[in-house]
């Protein structure tokens, strides 16, 4: 049987990972199966529960830490259950928001040795956030690695800005890497599957990659936490993230949220300013009125994240 091809998506926290995936479901065969690996920061299976709503074959989940580095090897093991069980068409693997991809791709060239050829590195794909990559990009050294080393890189969120602002984005994008493939997605109807796939990468196919020791310091993590099955009004929710502070990169979990007369489970995505909040009909009334998984600059989040508390009279843990 042809060895099973895998993409990776990498990208800065709050780029639009989760979401152009999915985008591709719908353009894909219907008997075409697609395995999501995807590792989660935090303890919270936020994205993972938007993603099992989907057309997916199945959505496989590694928790708690990034897998290029604090989580390495767990990976490997991951994608040999998923072959043994789903035999999927193809597997996509969505990093976390501070993963170095030259790590994962190292992992993946292994095991395309080690399995006799089940496996095969198809891709690395980058989504850029173009209305955030400018700033983060002059202080993140992963988010230079991450648009450094892939096949191609996604702009996504570049309708809500100017040319002249898209223009400074593609300055730093080409001195960083001038050579890969430039793609604007198209919001979220994302982008054609066949620009992605089949590119059978030549990234990362000998053993002198690049790597990066300090990825992991950038980001802090916390979670947020109210514990009882009291609803909290929406009103509430929008005063409190307009509280964040700029440390603050990025915020999602689980909310009881009361909306007018309606009351139930939402998701909340918030990234650099810009939310969602998402009904999830198919998960019970929680115990824990809120359930928040905090993500940004080390050091600065507690603060950052102090009003936002308050607002919320939550707990920081």
């Amino acid at each position: 049987m042809p060895p099973i091809p895998i993409t990776v998506f990498t990208g800065f926290l709050g780029a639009g990972k989760t979401t152009t995936i999915l985008s591709l479901l719908p353009q894909l065969p219907e008997d075409y199966k697609v395995v999501l690996l995807k590792n989660e920061f935090g303890d919270i299976q936020v994205d993972s529960q938007l993603a099992k709503q989907s057309s997916l074959t199945a959505v496989s989940e590694i928790l708690n830490g990034c897998m290029c580095c604090v989580l390495v090897g767990q990976m490997q093991n991951a994608l040999i259950e998923i072959r043994g069980k789903y035999c999927p068409d193809r597997i996509i693997i969505e990093c976390s928001g501070s993963a170095f991809p030259a790590t994962l791709a190292f992992q993946i060239r292994e095991l395309e040795k080690t399995t006799n050829g089940d496996f095969r590195l198809d891709a690395i794909v980058t989504v850029i956030d173009a209305e955030n990559f400018a700033g983060y990009e002059d202080t993140s050294p992963t988010a230079r690695m991450q648009a450094s080393y892939t096949d191609v890189l996604l702009i996504n969120k570049w309708e809500t800005i100017s040319e002249r602002q898209l223009d400074i984005v593609y300055d730093h994008l080409n001195t960083l890497n001038d050579l890969t493939p430039k793609i604007r997605c198209n919001g979220r109807g994302g982008v054609d599957p066949q620009v992605i796939f089949g590119l059978e990468s030549k990234l990362f196919t000998k053993d002198n990659y690049p790597v990066d020791h300090t990825h992991n310091d950038e980001v802090q993590t916390f979670s947020v936490l109210l514990h009882g099955r009291k609803s909290i009004e929406q009103k509430t929710i929008i005063t409190a993230l307009d509280s964040l502070k700029e440390s603050v990169w990025r915020v999602k979990g689980f909310l009881n949220l009361k909306d007018g007369e309606s009351t139930g489970v939402y998701i909340l995505n918030w990234a650099f300013g810009r939310y969602e909040l998402t009904r999830a009909d198919h998960l019970e009334f929680s115990e824990k009125s809120i359930e928040l998984t905090v993500m940004g600059e080390r050091g600065e989040v507690r603060r950052g994240i102090a009003a936002f508390c308050r607002h919320l009279d939550a707990t920081v843990v």
